[in-house]
């Protein structure tokens, strides 16, 4: 779950810097909304994505459950 966050704030970032680059200066306003969405999660916990992603089923319970019963991987 981490991964998929920091790949869409990561895209998100470069897109909108392109977009400030090539269209409008005020897209970097959308930059400044990431950063500190990203900021503010490390503080405390919550990010609006991880719950947009958890209702679309990415990294739902049975995932969290299995690994929760075996940590390890059987092939």
């Amino acid at each position: 779950m981490d991964l998929i966050i920091c790949r869409f704030a990561g895209t998100f970032i470069l897109l909108s810097l392109a977009l400030a680059h090539y269209h409008d200066p005020k897209w970097l306003w959308f930059t400044a909304f990431v950063g500190f969405n990203l900021l503010q999660s490390s503080f405390t916990n919550f990010c609006p994505l991880e719950i947009i992603l958890r209702k679309c089923g990415v990294g739902g319970a049975c995932c969290a459950g299995q690994n929760a019963k075996n940590p390890t991987p059987t092939p």
